[in-house]
């Protein structure tokens, strides 16, 4: 059954300004016009109207003799955007609300993100940097912005019409003050239980102070893929990157890496089924640490097999004729061959409208 529909308005890790991280959301058995969640706010109205000129029908066709005062603009659809969803406050994924968080239209606005992401933007909207354009307290009529945290409690949170997330935090390097997080969230359509899992930065396990990718694999493996059928995941630097130099991100190298390893914790948990316990349940606690001799790799082979892995958060640098995320995405693909894992692996390219997200059942 459909489950999504989502406008990548912008899918970039910079340096292209113009390309940054930004998605629309909603469920694919409700009109744009009902309301639209921003995933990540990097791009936004610019971007969008760029791509408006080349796809003027890509919130579908509107009639010939329509009122002008109803026609649709970035404006309009960023003034129908009931709630943000932020993975991290890097500048990449929040420059466009930040920019027009003044200007917004339409009803008041939550921003959604982890405790650590709205004390990060507080220090944006601080009357320093930006004008204190949003607060806590839903009570004061001064605002259109209102902060609500999400936790990493294993909970789902209904933030949207049909829609809950489930908040994981994941790490994104570190800096002068520690190991810096990011999150990932598993968004579910409530209607039909399917869901999309998305990444803010993330990091490999293999190089992370804290890995904390395996739990995550860990929850999805037992959705995959009836329930869970497609994976928004950076990767940022194209093959033979070294890891001093990842700054927190994902190379191919380490994203087919990742993907066996979520290949690993899917015939596990398929194995545990058919042994007779509950998966869900025994998947939804981390699972206590303890050496185990490592799957065949003829193991793993379709292990995937219905699951599509978007890449995005690829930095451009200018020098490739092509995106460099086809660059990359070709690089992972020649990668994942040997494996046989069984994911179709494509990118969330700007201006792409990915409709109707579905379930394989």
């Amino acid at each position: 059954m459909p489950a999504f529909d989502i406008i990548v308005v912008g899918s970039g890790g910079g340096l292209d300004e113009t390309n940054l991280s930004g998605y629309l959301v909603k469920p694919c058995n409700k009109s744009w016009d009902d309301g639209i969640m921003a995933l990540e706010a990097g791009s936004g109205h610019g971007a969008l109207r760029h791509i408006m000129t080349r796809h003027p029908d890509i919130f579908g066709a509107r009639p010939v003799d329509e009122d002008p005062s109803k026609k649709i603009t970035p404006l309009t659809v960023y003034a129908n955007v009931k709630c943000f969803l932020l993975t991290h406050a890097h500048l990449d994924h929040i420059s466009s609300l930040v920019m027009a968080a003044g200007a917004l239209g339409g009803s008041n606005k939550r921003i959604y993100g982890s405790t650590q992401t709205l004390k990060d933007l507080e220090t944006i909207f601080s009357d320093r940097v930006w004008p204190r354009l949003a607060t806590y307290d839903e009570t004061n009529p001064a605002f259109r912005l209102f902060y609500h945290a999400l936790h990493a409690d294993g909970k789902y949170k209904t933030i949207f019409p049909d829609i809950a997330v489930r908040t994981m935090t994941v790490s994104h390097g570190k800096n002068d003050l520690g190991p810096y997080e990011s999150s990932c969230f598993f968004l579910k359509h409530l209607p039909t239980k399917h869901e999309f899992l998305f990444f803010g930065d993330v990091e490999p396990d293999s190089v992370a102070v804290k890995p904390r990718n395996v739990t995550v694999w860990r929850a999805a493996a037992p959705k995959i893929p009836h329930d869970l059928s497609a994976v928004f995941i950076e990767c940022s630097y194209p093959a033979g990157r070294p890891d001093e130099v990842l700054w927190g991100h994902l190379s191919p190298e380490h994203l087919v890496q990742e993907m066996i390893a979520l290949a690993t914790e899917v015939v596990l948990v398929r194995r545990s089924s058919k042994g007779g316990s509950k998966a869900g349940a025994s998947s939804s606690r981390p699972r206590k640490k303890q050496k185990r001799a490592p799957l065949a790799p003829e193991a793993l082979h379709g292990a995937l097999a219905g699951l599509k892995v978007y890449i995005m958060h690829c930095k451009e640098d200018f020098s490739t004729e092509g995106p460099i995320s086809h660059v990359i995405a070709d690089q992972c693909r020649e990668r994942l061959v040997p494996h046989k894992l069984g994911l179709e692996l494509l990118t969330a390219d700007q201006g792409m409208k990915i409709g109707a997200l579905v379930c394989t059942s």
